[in-house]
Order: C-alpha cells, then sequence, then structure tokens
C-alpha cells in the first residue's frame, strides 16, 4: 500500500519575530523541520513531500535531500490550501500522513501507529486531552462519546464547544483518494477566512468513513512552537528527557536540569558528567570518563578512565577528534579536528592541538599549540612552544620522534623533524631536522 508522508512548512512565524522561517529554528541544535523529518524516515514512504512558502528557499535548502519533494504554498490562506497544492504531488491510492513542521518531537513510533490505523480506509486524527485547551481545535463526538462529528476551531467554537478538553494536535493521516476529493470542496466561510483542513473530519462523516481519534498521553511530541519562549521551553523538556534516559542507563549527571544534548552520546559504565556541559554531533564516552564542569565537546571519541577538565573545548567538526584512554586533558584546553591522543597524554591549560597525533605518555601542559605535528612517546612539550606550520601558502608537519624534550618557548618551524631523545633548548628557533639524541639551543647574543 502506498504512503504519502506531507510535512506543513509555509508559515511565517510571526511571533518568532525573527527573519529566519520558523520551521528552521533550532532545537537541540537541529532545525524544528529535520526533527520532524528525522521522526518519519523509518517509515517507508512513496513520496516524501514538504510544503514551502515563507522563506521557501531558505527551507528548501536546508532540508533538501534525496526522496525530498517540495511544494510552494503562495500565498498562505490555511492549512487546507496547503494540501490543496500537494494533491499533483500524491501518490496514489494508499494513505497521506500529515504532519506539521513546528512540532518537532512528535514520535516516530506514533507516526506508524496513524499509518497503520488509517490503513488506507479510516480518517486518524492524533488528539490529546488538555488541562486548558485554549486556542486548540476541539474534538466534538457523538452523544455515546465514539464516532468523531468534527473539529471545531477555537474562535469558531460555541462555549458549549469550547468547554471540551479533547483537542486536535495538527497531526492526521487519511485516505489519499478522499484526501484529495475532500480538500477540493473546502471553503474559506469561517472567521478567519481560510480553507481549514479541519473540515475534512465532517466530510468523512457525511460520507460514511470511519472517524479515528487516537490520543496520545505524552504532551511533549505534540507541543508546536511559535514563539522564542515556547521553543525555550520545548529544549528544557526535551533535554530533561535525555537527561533522564542517560541516568536510567547508568550515566551519573550532578545536575540533569543543566546538560544539553545536541546529537548523539553513547556512555560506557560509570561516566560522571558535571554541569553545563554541551554535547553535539556524535560523542562517545568509554567507561570511567569524568567530564568536568562547563565542557563542549562535539564529534569525538573519549577512551576509558580519561578525564577532561573544567572548560576545555573539544571539537572534532567532520574530521573528529579522540582521546586516549587515561589521558588528562584541560582545563581551558581546546582539541580541534584531527587531535588524535593516545593513552596517557596530558594537555594542560591553554594548550591548541589541531590535526596532530600524540603517542602514548606525551605531554603538553602549559601555554601551547601543536598544529600538524606527530609527536611520539612520552614527548614533554614546553610551555608557550608552538609548531609554525603555516608558511602563507601552505601547511607544512612537524615530527617529533619519542623522549624529545622541547624547553619553553620554542618555535619549531615546519617541515622539521626532532629525533628520538633530542633536547630542545628554551627559547630555540628550529628551522632545521634535530639528529636523534641530538642538542639544540640557542643562537648566542650577538
Amino acid at each position: 500500500m502506498s504512503l504519502n508522508i506531507v510535512v506543513m512548512a509555509a508559515g511565517k512565524g510571526t511571533r518568532m519575530k525573527s527573519s529566519l522561517p520558523k520551521v528552521l529554528h533550532k532545537l537541540a541544535g537541529r532545525a524544528l523541520l529535520q526533527h520532524v523529518l528525522g521522526s518519519t524516515a523509518a517509515l517507508a514512504a512513496d513520496a516524501r513531500i514538504v510544503i514551502t512558502g515563507h522563506g521557501a528557499d531558505q527551507v528548501e535548502a536546508a532540508v533538501g535531500g534525496e526522496g525530498l519533494r517540495f511544494v510552494r504554498q503562495e500565498p498562505q490562506l490555511g492549512t487546507g490550501h496547503a494540501i490543496q497544492q500537494t494533491v499533483p504531488a500524491l501518490t496514489a491510492g494508499g494513505s497521506t500522513l500529515i504532519l506539521s513542521g513546528d512540532t518537532p518531537l512528535i514520535s516516530t513510533a506514533t507516526t506508524r501507529a496513524l499509518v497503520d490505523a488509517c490503513g488506507g480506509e479510516r480518517l486518524v486524527l492524533l488528539t490529546i486531552e488538555y488541562a486548558d485547551p485554549t486556542g486548540y481545535g476541539r474534538i466534538v463526538r457523538d452523544a455515546a462519546g465514539e464516532q468523531v462529528l468534527a473539529i471545531v476551531e477555537h474562535k469558531d467554537a460555541s462555549d458549549a464547544q469550547r468547554a471540551l478538553r479533547e483537542c486536535y494536535t495538527g497531526v492526521m493521516a487519511a485516505p489519499t483518494e478522499a484526501l484529495k476529493r475532500w480538500v477540493g470542496q473546502l471553503d474559506n466561510n469561517n472567521a478567519q477566512g481560510e480553507y481549514y483542513l479541519t473540515d475534512i473530519v465532517a466530510m468523512a462523516v457525511a460520507e460514511g468513513v470511519p472517524v479515528v481519534a487516537v490520543k496520545t498521553a505524552d504532551e511533549t511530541e505534540v507541543l508546536g512552537v511559535n514563539s522564542p519562549s515556547q521553543l525555550a521551553h520545548l529544549e528544557r523538556r526535551f533535554q530533561l528527557a535525555q537527561a533522564e534516559s542517560l541516568m536510567t542507563a547508568g550515566v551519573r549527571l550532578a545536575d540533569p536540569a543543566r546538560f544539553d544534548l545536541r546529537g548523539t552520546l553513547h556512555c560506557g559504565k560509570d561516566v560522571e558528567i558535571d554541569v553545563n556541559c554541551v554535547f553535539e554531533g556524535a560523542v562517545t564516552l568509554g567507561d570511567g570518563v569524568h567530564i568536568g564542569a562547563n565542557c563542549v565537546i562535539r564529534n569525538a571519541t573519549i577512551g576509558a578512565n580519561a578525564r577532561i577538565h573544567e572548560f576545555t573545548h573539544i571539537d572534532g567538526e567532520t574530521a573528529g577528534a579522540s582521546v586516549g584512554e587515561g589521558a588528562l586533558i584541560g582545563p581551558f584546553a581546546r582539541l580541534r579536528p584531527g587531535a588524535k591522543l593516545g593513552a596517557e597524554v596530558h594537555i594542560g591549560n591553554f594548550v591548541e592541538v589541531k590535526n596532530s597525533t600524540l603517542a602514548k605518555g606525551a605531554k603538553a601542559n602549559h601555554l601551547a599549540y601543536l598544529g600538524d605535528a606527530t609527536v611520539g612517546e612520552r614527548v614533554n612539550y614546553g610551555a608557550g612552544s608552538i609548531t609554525a606550520n603555516y608558511d602563507g601558502a601552505n601547511k607544512h608537519r612537524t615530527t617529533i620522534g619519542a623522549d624529545v624534550h622541547v624547553g619553553s618557548n620554542c618555535v619549531l618551524v615546519a617541515p622539521v623533524t626532532l629525533g628520538d631523545g633530542a633536547t630542545i633548548g628554551g627559547g630555540s628557533t628550529i628551522t632545521k631536522d634535530v639528529e636523534p639524541g641530538g642538542l639544540a639551543v640557542p643562537a648566542p647574543r650577538r
């Protein structure tokens, strides 16, 4: 049976007071629309259609990819008008699942349940009961409370209808051929002068098509975003849910209310995370890892029993970064893309490492820079020393052998190699290779 997935993402989002289209505002590091699309990724859809309008070029550029088709709604004349624009793009037969691009946390399980309940034969509405349903479309049932008769928008509802607590969430699944017919019959005879998609419920009832209202108990997955305040509120809900999941798995968070995950985080046993830490992209923490307060870690792998001290920034970007077992990093250290640190490496305060490999036991404890370098085992890299890896046009590599001692305030001008066991005196500028066991010292004062 064919399946169409339609996501409405044409609205301006006036209350966001932003030049950015509402569906591109970020929750947990991803656009709202990307969350919605992700919730349906596991469904075998024949067509995935995104309805754009306000900021259409931006929206399409942000989420465009294989398998997505865009349909523009210009001007925006309501939800029913939006679906009217998709009719030529819908695959015939089967079911059509309709989602809102500003309701980001709907689950895959819920979207699948709606499609299964529809079965190409029934109109399925996702509903929820609110203690205060103000502003939501109300579900009107028959006297027995079983058959859904209509959805009435809040502005058009009578006092009796406004007293109802069961509300429509904006998500539905409908038989595709019936949906095409129904939206073609919509009119805008209402308080807003818009074409309401919810009017198709009455049409289905009139035709004898079963209308099923499936309730969800999870308010978070149906909460929409219309303002910065609502976005922040939903962010906290989402982060707390992720924190609870991690703690259930055994991770010890100092304060789940001060934790942010904007990607994926895989943790081994006995992992401890202090307050105000942010994890982005794909991060893996091995057994016994301790993350100090106020760290930002993005696209990185941290080996078992490593300790990341406070205020450390690790950003692997696309190249990734890795920290070996038992390593000590920070505080105030920065690891950039391509940083690959072996076991028991020490990177201290205000040390920056980029595109460099440090072997087991190497140390750079203070105020140093290692860029485009290969560092051997047990190297001691002095405070204030740097690899001068860029000549103004090209990057060059520095190779430091095992057991090399680099004194304070040295400049290693790449390309250069320091042989095993070499000693570099403090204040040296090294422009030529140093042989194994050799000694290089600053030029004498003239």
